[in-house]
């Protein structure tokens, strides 16, 4: 299938190419990416891992709490809670207090340590990363960092900005019918079919993978 096959289903379920194209997720600039520092980036990656598999606009609303009892996510700080400072947290009853997330926040914090260093701050790797390979930016994530598995790492850089498709149930679905994947990808394989097929798609419509993602979503039945 081509874009404009996925864009025309799209269009029969919604009424305009102007609704359509107001579904597109926001992407920042590779300058806007490098501008955020790596706090930002920890306080996004924890809210991240805080909002999985919950509501999330509890996690939010309860998020500056997380801030100010995390040190503004300073990475360098982040690093050394040890489980002492744990259990203190685990009784202040302005936080989400789920023991396993916690615990990521430290080794998340030394993931964004490690990358900053390498490249100069974590938001220039994510902007040097490129869009061709953002399933081998989902492995890093996942093996460097705490609980970015699944769709955890392509969830967190849609929050970022980065440029990214993200496997909603849709998007799998819309995949599906293309003859691309026969089910979920999750194999090394299935990913690597999957980030060529967004790179052609890419090439012939000229739009960001987060749009095209949105597209193939819209293209399944209207939202």
């Amino acid at each position: 299938m081509t874009f404009d096959d996925f864009w025309q289903q799209a269009w029969m379920h919604h009424p305009s190419e102007t609704a359509i194209r107001q579904r597109f997720p926001p992407v920042a600039s590779d300058e806007e990416l490098a501008a955020r520092s790596d706090a930002e980036y920890l306080s996004l990656i924890s809210r991240r891992v805080f909002r999985a598999g919950m509501k999330h606009s509890v996690i939010d609303s309860k998020w500056p709490a997380f801030e100010e009892a995390f040190w503004s996510f300073n990475p360098v700080a982040c690093q050394l809670i040890d489980d002492a400072r744990f259990e203190e947290l685990m009784q202040n009853k302005s936080l989400v207090r789920h023991w396993q997330k916690m615990k990521t926040i430290p080794v998340n914090a030394m993931m964004v340590q490690d990358l900053s260093r390498q490249y100069g701050g974590f938001g220039q790797f994510l902007a040097q990363w490129p869009v061709s390979d953002i399933v081998g930016l989902w492995q890093l994530l996942k093996k460097q960092g705490a609980h970015l598995g699944g769709d955890g790492g392509a969830r967190l850089l849609r929050m970022a900005g980065k440029d990214t498709f993200v496997l909603s149930d849709d998007v799998v679905s819309a995949l599906i019918n293309a003859g691309v994947v026969s089910k979920k990808p999750t194999s090394q394989r299935d990913l690597k079919a999957v980030q060529a097929y967004f790179n052609d798609l890419q090439e012939e419509s000229g739009l960001s993978l987060s749009a095209i993602s949105m597209v193939l979503a819209l293209s399944i039945g209207p939202h």
